[in-house]
């Protein structure tokens, strides 16, 4: 991540990678102001044993950028909310890749935390079927939670009649 502010957000991210039992790093690196921590970062993780990048940053939001720029890894892109323009203009900045340097890129903030883990979920999935059944059960929960909340609105409104 970009900054320890963005702790709290990406904190959601460690949840889920955690409930999918992928180890993971965590690190405040800058694309401004550790330019060459940046590159470091990136050209060492595989190296490390990486196979997916989340990479969150707000504003000028360049880091997943630079991070892609210096891997052959999946990179993918988290907007933090952190500026006046909340958001924005750090999804246009990691949205917009040049051809050739391809992050792919969640909504921002929470919501996009979150999809982040469960697409590197995905993504490892492919090569680990332990990691595949969990996001098979993951798919099963979610439509188990839709239902239930279903099952409660119908009962609030066969309640009104």
């Amino acid at each position: 991540m970009g900054s320890d502010t963005d702790l709290p957000v990406m904190s959601e991210a460690g949840k889920v990678l955690d409930k999918f039992g992928i180890a993971f790093e965590m690190e405040v690196v800058s694309a401004h102001r550790t330019p060459a921590r940046a590159h470091e970062y990136a050209t060492s993780a595989q190296k490390r044993g990486l196979k997916v990048l989340i990479a969150a940053a707000g504003a000028a939001a360049h880091l997943a950028g630079v991070i892609a720029a210096n891997t052959t890894l999946p990179v993918i892109g988290v907007p933090m909310g952190t500026s006046s323009l909340n958001g924005m203009d750090a999804l246009l900045s990691t949205v917009q890749m040049p051809g050739g340097i391809p992050v792919a890129t969640m909504a921002i903030d929470k919501a996009g935390a979150v999809n982040s883990a469960i697409f590197a979920a995905e993504i490892l999935g492919l090569s680990d079927p332990a990691i595949a059944q969990k996001l098979v059960e993951h798919k099963a929960d979610l439509a188990r939670a839709v239902d239930e909340k279903n099952a409660r609105l119908q009962e609030q409104l066969a309640a009104k009649k």
